[in-house]
């Protein structure tokens, strides 16, 4: 097989379509435009000839879309996941972000970065495949799932009906970085009660806002215990992003001139495979038990925000020698002529990602890569064609590297 005619083949015009139109479609989470638009992969994934169908989840009419190359037997199965719903679009775009503008430069729109690009780019990774007639050994499995942002129920869904391959490959944006471990998600709240009184007798307090600014910079710097390396350690990370403080639980603000004894904050700890959430709450309360006995009389109470008692995202790793991370690597050497960057990686080792479900709840080796993730999350979201037209390239790349291809036709 001519690999560089192979590649040379890819239509980049259609290939800007297709993320285009699914750019088009508003894919908030738990809307009915996440169902159009998986039904359209669905028309689209049977339009190339897959074996496709919607796949129905849950009790809200939810479903997520599933399209599978079939081969011939004898090679190793590869899924491709990727997400459909998006954030919110903010203020600032200059662009219409449901408009999928292209210019000379970038694909733009809400969800382009996060994660439609990476999405288009493995459809048309097989299309390309398949309009060349490539015959593969193994199979490879389209997933386009929704709620992702909601902790992966569609992935999720997909696994606990038994979906599974050899390997996989999640899509989430990494710059076409590949990324070899990210933390596990945890959501949590911590509610601090002092004891008020009017700013006359302030001495006499104790201020619930006065400890919650001496406690947050020191959640901000912690790691967790248990870490099986530095690389480990290096993904652990605990921020604080909501403040509320004022008088009494239900945060009272029309009397300023008296000592806040309640504050709420809410969180978010990162941490590594090999840690876990038990400990990092154990850590946590430790660094409470501190705060309390600099303030004494104040109570910190920790809980955590998340769904059914588990973290949000599970943590994700393979080993670099791992056939999947040497297949894009390989793929990605061949394509752009130099060595890909691969490990837990800043900013993506810090994500969650559907990636942490298909490796504990689905048992398989697998790797992040994907296109976008410079200008995600951000106005004028958007991606560098350049990178899209490449990662649809390294994709088809590492097709053939894992599947193999069937050359008895």
């Amino acid at each position: 097989m001519d690999r560089k005619a192979l590649l040379a083949s890819v239509d980049e015009k259609a290939c800007l379509d297709i993320v285009s139109m699914m750019v088009r479609h508003k894919t908030y989470s738990e809307t009915e435009g996440e169902t159009v638009l998986v039904r359209r992969m669905v028309e689209e994934m049977k339009a190339i000839g897959l074996d496709a169908d919607m796949r129905p989840f849950g009790d809200k009419g939810r479903a997520n879309a599933v399209g599978t190359f079939r081969g011939s037997g004898g090679g190793k199965s590869l899924i491709f996941n990727g997400h459909l719903d998006t954030n919110p679009v903010t203020e600032g775009w200059t662009v219409d972000p449901w408009g999928g503008l292209v210019d000379d430069k970038f694909i733009y729109g809400i969800g382009v970065s996060n994660m439609k690009a990476s999405d288009a780019a493995y459809f048309c990774a097989v299309r390309t495949l398949k309009q060349a007639g490539v015959k593969l050994k193994g199979d490879v499995i389209l997933t386009f799932v929704v709620g992702e942002l909601q902790g992966g129920v569609g992935t999720e869904a997909l696994l606990k009906d038994g979906l599974r391959a050899d390997y996989f490959v999640n899509c989430e944006p990494s710059d076409l970085v590949a990324v070899t471990m990210h933390s596990a998600a945890l959501t949590f709240s911590i509610e601090l009660t002092g004891d008020t009184r009017h700013l006359s007798k302030r001495e006499e307090s104790v201020d619930a806002i006065v400890a919650a600014c001496d406690l947050i910079p020191r959640l901000n710097a912690m790691t967790f215990s248990g870490a099986l390396g530095p690389d480990h350690e290096g993904v652990n990370r605990c921020h604080v992003g909501v403040v509320h403080g004022a008088l009494g639980r239900d945060l009272e603000e029309w009397r300023p001139p008296q000592v806040a004894d309640f504050v709420r904050l809410k969180g978010s700890a990162r941490y590594a495979p090999g840690q876990t959430r038990e400990g990092v709450l154990a850590d946590m309360r430790k660094e409470l038990d501190a705060l309390e006995a600099r303030f004494p009389g104040l109570r910190a109470e920790l809980s955590t925000v998340d769904r059914n008692g588990i973290s949000l995202m599970p943590p994700f790793e393979v080993k670099r020698d791992s056939p999947i991370v040497q297949a894009i690597n390989s793929a990605y050497e061949e394509v752009r002529g130099e060595t890909q960057p691969t490990g837990a990686i800043t900013p993506t080792r810090f994500y969650g990602s559907d990636a942490g479900h298909l490796y504990e709840l689905g048992g398989m080796e697998g790797i992040v890569c994907g296109c976008g993730g410079r200008y995600n999350t951000m106005p004028d979201e958007r991606v560098d064609i350049v990178d899209y037209i490449d990662m649809i390239k390294v994709y088809m790349l590492t097709i053939l590297n894992i599947c193999g291809v069937d050359d008895n036709d």
